[in-house]
This record gives structure tokens, sequence and C-alpha cells, in this order.
């Protein structure tokens, strides 16, 4: 029980200090290649805080139980927008008047409701896990053309840094962030385990919150250090990537058949609320502690309907 214990604590402090490094090294870079930081939060920060996600998914897809690769995605989208842009607005409130964020929220948006159709139809293959992917790439090459601008003035102290070493930075806060999701998601299973919790629960709670750590340490560090845009972009950036991305590679992999469970109940449920976040940002100047606070309520529902 101490070594899961000491495992915990390290997770989570490899978890805030990775968050904060990659942060920082994100805004650097930001100001060095003259792009955005929204850019950078929907790119490097997004996708990367991804990983573990990605990593679960082929995982899962290899091992025969698809359930898991398809869940894992809605629930960490879901958990994504409620959870963790929750948290961060209820930090800090949160400006959105940001350059480039309609064009954004709407891949998103057209993300879910292309998963959406494929779920309704039971399964995805490989040749739509491959128009996934395609659609990815294609959104990345895009938002690289028109998003690059002047650099903004974000860290004026990182002007002067060669990129190697923003990159550096950004790196290791992403390593961090990642072993910090394995050491917490390995302690706190084998805790619940001795307490008695079944693997369901055990899945539903410690290993789908887990896989989305990263992101949840980013966005507190963005929001705690009044970057929106990473913060935003962040949570947009990996929402894309679980869908477009590890969907479409693992489908790519193996085919994925899809629940009727999950096409019925969860896939719905990350529809509204990737609606309703992007009613939010685009409608609203200011995201108010408020919301934040519906959010993470909105949250605590979903959990607890799934685990009744």
């Amino acid at each position: 029980m101490l070594v899961d214990i000491g495992f915990i604590v390290a997770g989570l402090v490899l978890l805030f200090v990775g968050g904060d490094a990659l942060v920082r090294g994100a805004v650097a870079l930001a100001v060095r290649l003259r792009m955005p930081p929204l850019l950078i939060g929907l790119t490097i920060v997004g996708f990367g805080t991804s990983m573990p996600e990605l990593l679960v998914s082929v995982q899962a897809a290899f091992a025969g139980v698809p359930d898991i690769a398809v869940g894992n995605v809605v629930g960490s989208n879901t958990a994504n927008i409620l959870l963790i842009l929750g948290l961060a607005m209820l930090i800090a409130p949160m400006p959105t008047r940001i350059a480039g964020l309609g064009r954004d929220l709407s891949v998103m948006l057209a993300s879910a409701f292309a998963l959406a159709a494929v779920a309704w139809a039971g399964i995805m293959s490989a040749p739509i896990g491959l128009a996934f992917f395609a659609a990815l790439v294609a959104y990345l090459a895009y938002s690289a053309v028109t998003g690059r601008s002047s650099a903004p003035d974000l860290a004026p102290d990182a002007v002067g840094s060669p990129v190697w070493k923003t990159l550096a930075i950004a790196g290791a806060g992403l390593a961090a962030l990642i072993f910090g999701a394995d050491f917490l998601v390995d302690g706190a299973s084998r805790i619940a385990r001795v307490m008695g919790l079944s693997d369901a629960v055990i899945g539903l709670t410690v290993v789908a919150v887990g896989t989305s750590l990263p992101e949840l340490a980013t966005s507190v560090a963005s929001a705690l250090r009044r970057q929106p845009e990473i913060a935003i972009g962040n949570v947009v950036g990996s929402n894309i990537f679980n869908i477009l991305g590890i969907l479409g590679i693992t489908a790519m992999l193996s085919p994925i058949p899809v629940a009727a469970e999950i096409a019925a109940f969860d896939i719905p449920v990350m529809l509204v609320v990737s609606l309703g976040i992007a009613v939010l940002l685009l409608s609203l100047r200011r995201l108010p502690r408020v919301a934040g606070l519906a959010l993470l309520v909105a949250y605590g529902w979903y959990c607890a309907v799934l685990l009744a």
C-alpha cells in the first residue's frame, strides 16, 4: 500500500511539473515560430497530451476489446470539456476572443458528428479510419498555413532562446506528463483493487480520468499562467486528435465495432457537451467561474449515471 501511495504522489508531482514545463515551452515556441498560442495549443500541446489515449486504444484494439478503444476516446472527450475545461475555468475566468477559434471548434464538432454517423453504422472500418486520419493531416496542414502571424507578446524572456531549448522544455514536460499519468493510474488501480472495487468501476473512473490527466495538468497550468489560448486549444486539439487521429490510426490497424450502448448514450452526451461548449465559447466574451462550476456538476452527473 505504501508503495502504491508513493506511485500516486510521484505521479502527481510529475503531472504538475510536466504541465508547467509544457506550457512554458509551448508559449516560448509560439514566440519563436511566430505562431499564435492557440495553434501551438491545438497541435503540440493538444496532440501531445493525447498520447496516453493513443496507447490505450491501440493496445485495446490488439487485445480484442474494442469497447475500451471507443469508450476511451468518447469518455476522454467528454471529460476534457466538462472536467478539465470546467476546472480551468473555475481557477480563472477565460477570455474567448481568440483568432481562429471558430474554425477549430467547427472541426471539433464535425469530427464528433462524423464519429456519431460511424457509430450508428455499427463499425469503424480501415477505409473509414484512413479517411479520418487523412482529414486530420489536412486540418493540420491548413492550420499551419493560415495560422502563422506576428509573434505574440507573451513571453519576451523567451524570444532569445534557441528553438532546440524551447523544444527540449516542451518535450521534457510532455514526457513527465505521460510518465506521471502512468504512475498515478497504476498506483490508484492497485489501491482500488485492494479496496474491492471491480475492474469495470476502475476502468470507468481511474483509467478513464487517468488518460486525461496530462490534459488536466496542462490546462490547470495554463489557467494559472493566464494563458487561455493554451488551455482552450489543448482541449479542442485533444478532442480533434482523439477522434480523427487515435480512432483513425486504431481502425487502420484493426476495424473497430462500436457497442450499441456507447452509440445510444455516450456519443450523444459527447455531442451535446461539444455543442454546448462551442456555443459558450462563441457567444460569451469571457467564460465565468460559474460556467466552470456548471460543467463540473454536469460531469458529476455523467459519472453517476455510468456507475449507477
